[in-house]
């Protein structure tokens, strides 16, 4: 089909896609995770068919919860596993939570005596890596699905190169006994989740000086070519000279009074006048 790295799921949709023909045992997609019962005596998975190549790539995902001991006397277990044709020969890393440990696994027979066993931790192991790459299969852990640490390497087994279009992922829980829990995945080969975006609120009070950063502006030089056809209304202004004649008849009227009727009356001067000719 494809090598396995190309397969994703993010399980936000809460169904089972089809990629996870095979699986078993009660599984759900809910909460946007693959949740797995772990039921005493009872196997469940998640289980895609066996139709993807792991040589020359990768598969990883997100362990948000392990199942739990709740009373199992020797094993709860949860573990992402690489399976081919042959029963009990697989890749794994399996968590058992009663022992408290994480197992990075070759398994042959269902079981590997050179097995690489660490103290479980869930922030630490909380995301989980198999891979093949330059002759070797890898098991990694990483606390972000970013930044990983190498757990065990060995050379490649021949079954992985050797199962072109013949390999499945399979994500487990089991319990021996004790009370029913269950595991959850998530991401399986996204790391989608860790760029969420987490909208949240806040009362802000503030008094005091607020500063901005200067944002450059570059002028840039252009030529520019246009043309263009321009209208516009005219006022016309205009000079006017002119020559002016007329003729006109300028009169004086007097007092129309007749004068020719006065008297002038002539008598004797009086005292404390002075008196010149003609009357001397």
């Amino acid at each position: 089909m494809a090598l396995i790295g190309s397969f994703q799921d993010n399980f936000n949709d809460n169904v089972i896609g089809p990629n996870w023909g095979n699986s078993y045992g009660g599984v759900s997609e809910t909460g946007g995770k693959a949740r797995i019962p772990c039921v005493a005596g009872v196997f469940a998975g998640y289980q895609t068919a066996k139709d993807w190549t792991l040589a020359g790539s990768s598969a990883f995902v997100q362990l948000p919860l392990a199942a739990a001991a709740n009373g199992a006397s020797t094993e709860a277990q949860t573990a992402f596993n690489i399976i081919q044709a042959t029963a009990g020969t697989f890749l794994a890393i399996n968590i058992n939570t009663v022992a408290g440990t994480i197992r990075f696994e070759n398994n042959v027979g269902y079981t590997d005596g050179s097995a690489v066993s660490l103290t479980y931790n869930s922030s630490t192991h909380a995301w989980l890596r198999i891979r093949e790459t330059g002759g070797n299969v890898l098991w990694d852990t990483s606390t972000d699905g970013s930044t990983w640490t190498n757990r065990r390497t060995l050379a490649t087994p021949a079954w992985v190169t050797n199962s072109v279009n013949a390999v499945a992922v399979e994500l487990l829980s089991w319990r021996n006994n004790g009370t029913t829990n269950y595991a959850e995945f998530d991401n399986f080969n996204t790391a989608a989740s860790s760029a969420a975006v987490h909208f949240m609120s806040a009362s802000l009070t503030a008094d005091g000086a607020l500063g901005s950063a200067l944002t450059p502006s570059a002028v840039l030089g252009a030529s520019l070519e246009a043309s263009t056809s321009l209208d516009a209304s005219v006022t016309l202004a205009a000079v006017l000279s002119a020559e002016l004649a007329a003729d006109a008849t300028l009169g004086a009227q007097t007092d129309a009074a007749a004068r020719d009727d006065l008297t002038p009356l002539i008598g004797q001067p009086q005292s404390g006048w002075t008196v010149s000719p003609p009357w001397i």
